[in-house]
């Protein structure tokens, strides 16, 4: 006779105790070495926590790539832009620098010929009083003067108005003085014609003053 009591109720017959073989029995008797589902649901979470972080550092590495890729195209950009600026005023420079090596180049050669134009001044006064059987070297040498003075023209030479100006140090030479009584002195001769270059004097003309 089995020990087990028996409880007897609308004709059926129920254990008293529960059935160590039951289901109840086998999930609360979980030995060592078995795994509960309280654990498989603690594991499964860690799986899924340890995945998110996973692919949380995954898609940091590539953003911290393309930080680093940018910190350079603006280090290289930054370094373009340097270099873009120095041959600029590099080439800036060199434009002024040719530009005044010209200009200089342009006033020696200038001043270099005032001796011929005044040459030709003298030559000019003199053809003045040549008879009539010389007109042709009269007329050769009128026209070589003209021809002279525009091309110099073209350069930016221009003769210095002098002759019953007032008195500028800075444009007449006063080599001469006569006493006249004016209130002002006024050039009343011109000896040596003065000459501007592009706005400056090259040469103050040679004067006779009036006081």
């Amino acid at each position: 006779m089995n020990d087990q009591q028996w409880i007897v109720g609308d004709g059926e017959s129920v254990p008293a105790t529960p059935d160590p073989t039951g289901p109840a029995s086998r999930s609360n008797d979980v030995g060592e070495g078995d795994v509960g589902a309280a654990d498989v649901a603690l594991a499964d979470d860690r799986c899924f926590t340890d995945g998110v972080a996973d692919a949380e550092i995954v898609d940091d590495e590539p953003l911290t790539e393309i930080e680093v890729l940018a910190a350079e195209r603006d280090e290289y950009l930054l370094h373009l832009q340097r270099l873009q600026a120095d041959f600029d005023n590099f080439r800036k420079r060199s434009a002024r620098d040719q530009a005044a090596l010209s200009q200089r180049a342009s006033e020696r050669l200038v001043e270099e010929l005032l001796p011929v134009l005044d040459a030709f001044d003298l030559a000019m006064m003199s053809v003045v009083e040549l008879p009539d059987e010389h007109a042709k070297v009269k007329k050769g040498i009128e026209l070589t003067y003209a021809q002279m003075v525009g091309v110099l023209e073209k350069a930016g030479l221009q003769r210095v108005d002098a002759l019953d100006q007032a008195f500028d140090p800075s444009l007449h030479d006063a080599v001469m003085q006569v006493d006249e009584g004016r209130d002002e002195p006024v050039v009343v001769e011109v000896m040596r014609a003065g000459y501007h270059l592009k706005g400056r004097v090259l040469r103050a003309a040679m004067v006779k003053v009036a006081k």
